[in-house]
């Protein structure tokens, strides 16, 4: 990078901004950087201003109920040995899983938050994640499917879940945590977009 680092401060005068006219040196650094993270399919330059809209904080509920059947099950799989065996050590791994699982439950509100997504000109762009953060950008014209699922607890919580499939399978995305109005919503306009871009218009 520091042959880069040389290279285009050449083109940068005493400010740091390009001769040509546009981004400063900092901002085009930032630019590579993200392009790197987002594929090169996201115009990283626009992501700082960008205002994604959240999921509802009613989604923790469903999530820490996710967390605590699973917790549940796990932890009781991981106990039967140390109350078969009745050897102290056997119960190091059962008390690791509980530890990992007390985490992921405090983190669940901030896992929540930090899901987003909004509605670009020619994309829809998703988020998710605090320490593995992953964001993808799905062309409106890619998109094959929009799917609205609704199980018993985001029934209960008047949520949805909004599912779109595009034709590489690797770029599915999930938004969970969606009030029913919203999710209804944006999947129509989903489909609106992807069949006008599809068309050409």
């Amino acid at each position: 990078m520091a042959g880069f680092d040389t290279a285009l401060g050449g083109l940068l005068d005493h400010r740091g901004r390009s001769c040509l006219g546009g981004p400063t040196f900092d901002e085009l650094r930032t630019a590579l950087d993200h392009c790197g993270e987002y594929g090169g399919t996201v115009s990283a330059i626009e992501l700082p201003e960008a205002q994604w809209n959240r999921v509802s904080p009613k989604y923790v509920v469903v999530d820490m109920v996710g967390l605590l059947i699973f917790g549940v099950i796990a932890t009781g799989v991981t106990a039967v040995w140390p109350i078969l065996s009745g050897e102290p050590l056997a119960w190091i791994p059962a008390a690791v899983l509980g530890a990992v699982f007390l985490i992921s439950v405090a983190l669940t509100p901030r896992r929540v938050r930090s899901i987003g997504y909004q509605l670009r000109a020619d994309d829809l762009l998703f988020r998710r994640g605090i320490m593995f953060r992953r964001i993808v950008a799905v062309p409106y014209g890619r998109m094959q499917l929009v799917d609205i699922n609704r199980g018993p607890i985001d029934r209960a919580l008047g949520l949805s879940e909004l599912k779109f499939v595009t034709a590489a399978a690797g770029t599915g995305v999930v938004i969970p945590g969606l009030p029913e109005a919203d999710a209804d919503h944006l999947r129509d306009e989903l489909v609106a977009l992807a069949e006008s871009r599809r068309a050409g218009l």
